[in-house]
C-alpha cells in the first residue's frame, strides 16, 4: 500500500490511534483527526517511526471541519484512498432518561460525521477506487441496557454502510464496517470510573463477552485493515466481539 493516503477520525486514542499507527507502519500516509489535540501526538509518533502523517483537528460533525480534513489531506498527499469513519461518543441512557441534547450529540458525532466525511471524500475515493470502513458496534446487532441513543446511532452506521456499498459498487468504491465488542480504551476507562463501584461494573462489562475479556484496540484495528485489504469485501459487517453476538 505504498503511496496511498488514509483519513482516520478519532485517531487520538483507542481504536483510531492503534489503526493510524498500523497504517503508518505499512507505508500509508495518514491524516489523523481528533476533536482534541490528542491526534497530533499520534501523527508525531508515525513521523518518528519514519512514516508520513498530518494532524487535522476539529469536530467532523461540522460541515466546514469535514471539508477541511479532506482538503488538507488531498493537499498533502494528492488524493485519498482510505477513509475510516471511527470518531464516536458513548452516552448512557434509556428512552426514558436520554436528554434531547445527548440524543443530538450522539447522532451528530456517530452518524452525521460519517455522512459529511464520506460525502466530502467520495470524489477522491471514486477517482482512486478507494475504500471506506465505518466503525459500528456489537450493539447494532444485540441490544444492551442503558445505551438507547448509542445503539440507535450504531444501527444507523451499519445500515448506512450497506446503503453506501450498494450505491458505490459500480463506481469501484468498497464500503464495509466493523462491529467491535467492549474494547479496552481510554474512553471505556473514563466511563467505568463514573460508576460507584468501577471494578464491579468492569466485571459486568467483561461478562458480556463469552471469551471472558475485553478486546484490544489493536485487535479491532487488525479487523479494519482486513476490510481495507479485502478486495472481495463490500457491504461486509465484521463482528470482533469476543462472541458477544454469536
Amino acid at each position: 500500500m505504498i503511496d496511498k493516503a488514509a483519513i482516520v477520525t478519532g485517531a487520538g486514542k483507542g481504536i483510531g490511534e492503534a489503526l493510524a499507527l498500523k497504517l503508518g507502519a505499512m507505508g500509508i500516509a495518514v491524516c489523523c483527526n481528533s476533536l482534541t489535540d490528542s491526534g497530533a501526538n499520534t501523527a508525531k509518533r508515525i513521523r518518528a517511526a519514519q512514516g508520513r502523517a498530518i494532524f487535522v483537528g476539529g469536530d467532523v460533525s461540522e460541515e466546514i471541519t469535514a471539508a477541511r480534513v479532506v482538503a488538507e489531506t488531498t493537499a498533502a498527499y494528492g488524493g485519498i484512498d482510505i477513509l475510516v469513519n471511527n470518531a464516536g461518543v458513548v452516552l448512557p441512557g434509556t428512552a426514558e432518561t436520554t436528554s434531547i441534547d445527548d440524543w443530538d450529540k450522539t447522532m451528530a458525532v456517530n452518524v452525521r460525521s460519517l455522512f459529511l466525511l464520506s460525502a466530502s471524500a467520495l470524489p477522491h475515493l471514486i477517482r482512486r477506487k478507494g475504500v471506506i470502513v465505518n466503525t459500528s458496534s456489537s450493539v447494532a446487532l444485540k441490544g444492551v441496557k442503558d445505551r438507547f441513543a448509542y445503539t440507535a446511532s450504531k444501527g444507523a452506521v451499519l445500515s448506512m454502510t450497506r446503503a453506501m456499498a450498494a450505491d458505490l459498487i459500480d463506481k469501484g468504491v468498497r464500503v464495509n464496517c466493523v462491529c467491535p465488542g467492549t474494547t479496552c480504551t481510554p474512553s471505556l476507562d473514563e466511563r467505568l470510573a463514573k460508576f460507584p463501584d468501577p471494578e464491579a461494573k468492569k466485571r459486568e462489562f467483561i461478562a458480556r463477552q463469552p471469551m471472558g475479556r475485553f478486546g484490544t484496540p489493536e485487535e479491532i484495528a487488525d479487523g479494519i485493515i482486513y476490510l481495507i485489504n479485502g478486495t472481495f469485501c463490500t457491504g461486509a459487517i465484521l463482528s470482533i466481539d469476543g462472541g458477544m453476538t454469536m
